[in-house]
């Protein structure tokens, strides 16, 4: 036998044993893995009890709305006037009474003293009146005389400015130098018109209401009185009272939608004008109510609802009963069960070995704190046993 034919030899069984090696090496790997595997068992059932019990039942409505305050004035300054002062400004909480600005009082000191004038010539008319028809005239032209007395003198008082209400400040639309106050435009018929601007708007912080909006169904549900829970987007959580439900809706992509106001009782902080709350309007709190866990109920098909009725012994009686209304996770009951009764609740846990990933294929995960030995490549290309599956 040639050299050249002896080494072609040896390579070929040397070729032999290292693939038989590699099979029984991957062998003994893909039983490991499958020992390795965790094992499913099937969900559990669970059993505990509860005991009927007297608790409240609720039912409501849940919108959302728009705050805002109930008080909101535009203040203006009475008369006119060169503003001489601006004392506050926007964002600026103020009291009832607190100055907001001043103007001169050239121009109000001036119609005073004319409406004294003209009460004192009405006066003096009355005085000399002497039949019933002057005197009645008279009297009159008095009346009149002094209410513009009144006006020229509140207008006087006016010239510096307070706050009616107490709140914030949300606008300032003066500065000084700026004139104020009722002014003359000319028209075409030569007649005289008279504007006034708000100089001023407050905002008050301790009374809200929100504007929302129900449907038809749920119009028919809700009253005036009905208790609300409101909240806002940040969590802050306050109660109202619903104050208007209006009877005209207003009409949507063909939905009826009834106007609805809500007054905010209480105080909180961080409200806002324009802010969204989701408001639950409940419109029937009964007190009292026979209730158990409404997973402890088996309603059948034909209607009929039953529990597990635990007695005194131990013992367990599939007991009728009649359900009223559910509330969250209870259920009302009307009759076959009464208060401190205790009842079996079923509940389900999931088996043994349901947890953990293992994914066979390319991409494949080993089970929970296996690790391969380094090299390990998986047999069939890159397949774990039994392909592609799932674990938990």
């Amino acid at each position: 036998m040639s050299l050249f034919r002896l080494a072609k030899r040896l390579r070929r069984r040397t070729w032999i044993i290292i693939g038989a090696v590699t099979l029984v090496v991957a062998a003994a790997v893909t039983v490991s893995l499958v020992l390795l595997l965790p094992t499913r068992s099937a969900a559990q059932e669970v059993t505990t009890t509860a005991t009927a019990s007297l608790e409240t039942i609720e039912q409501s409505v849940e919108v959302t709305g728009t705050l805002s305050p109930l008080v909101s004035e535009e203040v203006a300054f009475p008369a006119s006037g060169t503003v001489l002062t601006v004392d506050v400004v926007a964002g600026q909480t103020v009291a009832a009474g607190d100055v907001l600005g001043t103007i001169d009082t050239l121009q109000a000191t001036a119609d005073l003293l004319q409406a004294q004038a003209d009460l004192a010539s009405a006066q003096a008319d009355l005085s000399d009146a002497s039949t019933t028809a002057a005197i009645a005239a008279a009297n009159a032209s008095v009346a009149v005389s002094q209410a513009a007395v009144d006006d020229a003198q509140a207008a006087l008082d006016g010239t510096t400015l307070v706050a009616p209400v107490a709140g914030v400040v949300t606008s300032v639309d003066v500065e000084t130098g700026d004139v104020v106050g009722s002014t003359s435009s000319g028209t075409a018929g030569g007649s005289t018109a008279s504007t006034s601007t708000a100089a001023f708007t407050i905002v008050g912080q301790d009374s809200w209401q929100v504007a929302a909006t129900v449907g038809e169904a749920e119009m028919a549900l809700i009253a005036v009185d009905n208790q609300v829970e409101l909240s806002t987007d940040d969590g802050t959580e306050i109660f109202g009272l619903v104050s208007e439900v209006g009877l005209l809706p207003s009409t949507d992509d063909g939905t009826a939608a009834y106007p609805v106001t809500i007054t905010v009782t209480g105080t909180a902080e961080g409200l806002y004008d324009g802010i969204s709350v989701t408001a639950t309007i409940i419109y029937e709190r009964r007190t009292d109510v026979l209730t158990v866990p409404s997973a402890a109920i088996t309603t059948a098909e034909d209607g009929t609802s039953t529990v597990t009725l635990v007695t005194a012994d131990g013992s367990e009686i599939e007991t009728t009963v009649e359900v009223g209304e559910s509330s969250g996770t209870l259920t009302e009951i009307l009759s076959g069960l009464a208060e401190g009764d205790e009842v079996v609740v079923a509940s389900f846990t999931p088996g043994e070995g349901n947890s953990g990933t293992f994914t066979g294929g390319d991409g494949g995960t080993f089970p929970d704190g296996f690790t391969p030995p380094d090299g390990f490549t998986p047999p069939d290309g890159g397949t774990f046993p039994g392909g592609t599956g799932e674990n938990g």
